[in-house]
């Protein structure tokens, strides 16, 4: 997988390909698509939702520019795969997850796996973490019709923000960046399909 649809993909940042080696994960679908975790597909977790094919997994991570020692917001953590990757590669992540089912089971994954820099939220992922805090990275794993203000509010200076941004079958990934002054640099990286951002600051639940 490593091979074949990240590194002959463009993915070539050492940290991001070694951390994909070590997180299987076949550990984070149902048994009856184990078989299927390796393709470059996405599949389904439940609740509606789905993991990401490992490709724009990575290419989420890579874009992120992590070095170790950041913070990061994780909005969205399905099955705890993602949440995995990041947590090989930055200090600590944040994760928020609307479903608690899926919460609750990537939790326990991840304390199985003896991954224990995560701190685990069930609620609405568009309004952040409301506690006065501000982060490295905000990595959102859902697609939103419009960045969330609250969002940007929780990005520290010199911290990226990147995000799914359009239509509800199509986005564009968009990266955010906050400048010195407080203003944001925009950078779309690339076409791409995630399942709606749902609540307050996103899509209306249906």
């Amino acid at each position: 997988m490593v091979q074949t649809q990240l590194v002959q993909r463009g993915i070539n940042d050492p940290r991001v390909l070694a951390v994909m080696r070590g997180v299987l994960r076949h550990l984070f679908v149902d048994e009856a698509l184990a078989g299927r975790a390796y393709s470059d597909s996405a599949l389904p977790i439940g609740e509606g939702q789905t993991i990401s094919q490992p490709f724009i997994v990575a290419r989420m991570t890579e874009s992120l520019q992590l070095v170790g020692d950041e913070e990061v917001l994780e909005i969205g953590t399905g099955s705890g795969y993602q949440t995995a990757v990041l947590a090989g590669l930055c200090k600590k992540v944040y994760t928020i997850e609307r479903h608690t089912k899926l919460a609750d089971k990537a939790r326990r994954k991840l304390r199985n796996l003896n991954i224990h820099n995560v701190i685990y939220r069930n609620g609405d992922g568009t309004l952040g973490w409301p506690e006065d805090r501000l982060f490295d990275r905000i990595l959102v794993t859902a697609g939103a019709p419009v960045v969330p203000e609250s969002l940007i509010d929780q990005l520290s200076i010199g911290g990226f923000l990147l995000i799914p941004e359009g239509g509800a079958d199509c986005q564009e990934l968009v990266r955010l960046i906050k400048q010195e002054d407080g203003s944001i640099k925009r950078e779309i990286l690339e076409m791409c399909r995630f399942v709606p951002l749902v609540g307050a600051k996103g899509w209306a639940e249906t």
